[in-house]
């Protein structure tokens, strides 16, 4: 193998790896819920939501302070829209809705209470 077939070898594979990383995000929020017809206390409740995106691939945790961790899995659609439901327990669902591209990150998880996540970046 010459020298500049080596030389273009790891070029590509450096060009290759550094476009894979690009397209990883992860991002957070923390903050309290908004109240729901017949609910009054999702005001109360505090939630944090982690997202990450890998390609196309969206993936979420969610927890509710004082209960279990939760998640979800979706796809990225056009301009970076998705949609999804996360299992809550009891056999209970709640709706994932969110927006992930080059200018809004935000996730409205809605069932019991309305979690409406404008995300941040996360850093490490």
């Amino acid at each position: 193998m010459t020298k500049q077939a080596i030389l273009a070898s790891v070029f590509a594979t450096a060009l290759f790896a550094g476009a894979a990383f690009a397209q990883q995000a992860a991002y957070t929020w923390t903050g309290m819920g908004q109240n729901v017809a017949g609910s009054s206390k999702c005001d109360r409740y505090k939630m944090t939501i982690n997202v990450t995106v890998e390609g196309n691939a969206v993936k979420g945790q969610f927890q509710q302070e004082g209960r279990d961790q939760r998640h979800f899995e979706a796809t990225l659609g056009q301009g970076g829209v998705f949609k999804t439901k996360a299992v809550v327990g009891g056999g209970n669902t709640m709706d994932v809705t969110g927006t992930i591209n080059g200018t809004e990150s935000k996730v409205l998880l809605d069932g019991y209470c309305k979690f409406d996540a404008k995300l941040g970046k996360k850093t490490s």
